[in-house]
């Protein structure tokens, strides 16, 4: 298989530094620079033989948006964000894919997956974007008679009894009437993770994590043996 050449384009050593150690994992890519703004991006696509740019958006000087539509003949492109109001923006660039930070392992890989699998440049669609990203801001879900909206930003867990689950948030406890599996095919996966049968876990709100143990707040929330793996990849590529 042919090597794709990539280069990171982030302002953010951090940021950079995970989308680094993703790469370094897949045989098929082969990181040729990094670059912390347009010009050194420049510099890169002008000294190298550049197949995909993984480009963040919001950058000093000039937007990832901007320095795109200045190249004549651009890489393809997978955005790197932690902005979603550039979305849409973003994919009328003819972007492959749009990932918002923290990016897990697995979002990366699809993401990666809709290059190889596109053997003639097939671009992901404004539709697709509507509901990877735009729609991802919220949910609604049934308490009593009302439908309530629950802002993703403000969950910490969520934590199933019986038929029922409990979601906790910054602002209280909403109580619903929804099955876990449907919840963890439908929430951002580079957003949450499904650390036990009875608990998922938005990332950003995990404080502290053991081999069975993930802490959230005050609340200690046990990993279970069967998506121990899987929380532990998810949470490993984010330590420096």
């Amino acid at each position: 298989m042919k090597k794709l050449n990539c280069i990171i384009v982030d302002d953010e050593p951090l940021a950079a530094k995970v989308l680094e150690k993703y790469v370094q994992r897949l045989d098929h890519l082969s990181l040729v620079g990094t670059a912390e703004n347009a010009v050194q991006a420049f510099n890169l696509i002008n000294t190298e033989r550049v197949d995909l740019m993984f480009l963040d958006i919001k950058m000093p000087q000039i937007t990832g948006i901007d320095f795109m539509k200045s190249l004549n003949n651009p890489p393809a492109v997978i955005f790197t964000t932690a902005y979603r109001d550039f979305a849409l923006e973003g994919f009328e660039m003819s972007a492959i894919d749009y990932l918002l930070k923290p990016i897990s392992f697995e979002r990366f890989m699809k993401a990666i997956g809709k290059m190889s699998n596109s053997s003639n440049n097939e671009l992901i669609t404004i539709n697709e974007i509507s509901s990877q990203a735009i729609t991802r801001d919220y949910i609604f879900v049934r308490e009593d008679k009302r439908m309530k909206k629950v802002m993703l930003i403000d969950i910490l867990f969520i934590e199933s009894i019986k038929d029922y689950v409990k979601i906790i948030t910054l602002n209280g406890t909403v109580l619903t009437y929804l099955k876990m599996n449907y919840l963890e095919e439908n929430l951002p996966d580079n957003q949450f993770v499904r650390v036990h049968k009875s608990f998922i876990v938005r990332i950003e709100a995990i404080q502290g994590y053991s081999a069975t143990e993930a802490e959230v707040g005050d609340v200690v929330i046990p990993i279970g043996r069967h998506y121990k793996q899987k929380v532990h990849e998810v949470l490993n590529d984010l330590i420096l």
